[in-house]
């Protein structure tokens, strides 16, 4: 598939931006509306920055305030597995086929560093960028099942270096009122500063003289495609719980390769999430939520006027979520998502830790 495949790790991390924030506003809220103090005792002193403590995440309802930076480095891991089987013959009956029937397994690991800083511009509108640095390693595993061999075919391949360079603007429509929802519009653009797919080393796999397949000697950091994600995030909290969603759409820019791969146009990508966090004291909450991306289809044009067309894609993630303030300044986020359909990770881990100065 063509699509830009890090539009799944950027749903995860979008929506888990969304839960992590959400039951901390409701602590602010309440941390806002100091009780009654005895008569001649003085109130309880104010922790700084405590009524923004939502400000640590991308997609908070209180954005960073003016003036003011959050930088946040961060650790994720993410796993796939996918089983394909391949038969070439024909079926005599349904429980019977054929010809050469082929079982390729491929298993993919991915391990991204980055580094993020955000600034406010006012109160409500503050840009970002995020450098990642990816690790990722692939092994295929594959048997022709009918031909006699008892032989796995297996290969492996790896690669790192600097990812897509992310930047980001954020503006909060209108204020937090208890009661009542807010919103913020979101703007994500990626570049392609990450190694491309096409610009790795590979090995076409032939058949009959023809080419099926291609196998790489060296594992891409990036999409190879300039992006766009325009999205909109509601949060309306509501004692002891915050309810949230999100809309996105992520456009992929068409890219002419030359050569044998052509002008290929990446699937666009609709992408919804919604959920819900819960605060357990006035540091920890836990958040659940569910992120699903829809990958158009993927068109590839050559100089012969061939136009493949690879199918639409369902990318499903459950999330849960885990987030502790240790400071004013300072909180640790955790979360893990666990795919829900074929075509999303088996499972990704990350951990942040942003810090406001």
């Amino acid at each position: 598939m063509g699509a830009d495949v890090s539009c799944y790790e950027s749903g995860f991390r979008r929506l888990w931006a969304v839960v992590a924030a959400a039951p901390l506003l409701t602590m602010t809220a309440v941390a806002q509306e100091a009780p009654p103090q005895p008569v001649g005792e003085a109130p309880p002193p104010q922790t700084e920055g405590e009524p923004d403590v939502a400000a640590v995440f991308e997609e908070r309802g209180l954005l960073t305030p003016k003036g003011r930076w959050v930088v946040e480095p961060s650790l994720s891991y993410s796993h796939s597995t996918a089983t394909t089987v391949a038969i070439e013959g024909f079926t005599i009956i349904p429980a019977l086929a054929v010809g050469l029937i082929d079982i390729t397994e491929v298993q993919r690991d991915t391990v991204t560093a980055a580094i993020a800083a955000r600034r406010g511009i006012t109160d409500r509108l503050e840009v970002g960028i995020k450098v990642p640095y990816v690790w990722r390693e692939e092994s295929v595993r594959s048997r022709e099942v009918l031909d006699g061999s008892e032989m796995d075919v297996v290969s492996r391949s790896d690669g790192h270096g600097l990812g897509d360079v992310e930047f980001s603007i954020h503006f909060q429509f209108n204020r937090a009122v208890t009661g009542s929802p807010f919103f913020i519009g979101n703007l994500r653009v990626k570049s392609r500063t990450g190694t491309s797919p096409f610009d790795v080393e590979r090995r076409d796999v032939m058949e009959d003289g023809q080419r099926v397949g291609v196998v790489y000697e060296e594992q891409p950091t990036g999409s190879g495609f300039w992006a766009a994600q325009p999205s909109v995030t509601m949060i309306y909290p509501t004692e002891p719980a915050v309810l949230y969603w999100n809309i996105s759409y992520l456009w992929n820019v068409e890219r002419d390769l030359g050569g044998n791969e052509g002008s290929i146009d990446p699937g666009n990508a609709v992408g919804m999430s919604l959920g819900m966090g819960i605060s357990l004291n006035n540091r920890t909450s836990v958040s659940f939520g569910y992120d699903h991306n829809v990958v158009n289809r993927t068109r590839r044009e050559h100089d012969v006027g061939l136009d493949p067309v690879f199918e639409r894609v369902q990318v499903g993630t459950f999330l849960w979520g885990l987030s502790h303030r240790f400071s004013a300044r300072t909180t640790l986020n955790f979360s893990l998502g666990m795919g829900v359909t074929s075509a999303a990770p088996d499972m990704q881990l990350g951990v942040r830790l942003p810090m406001r100065f």
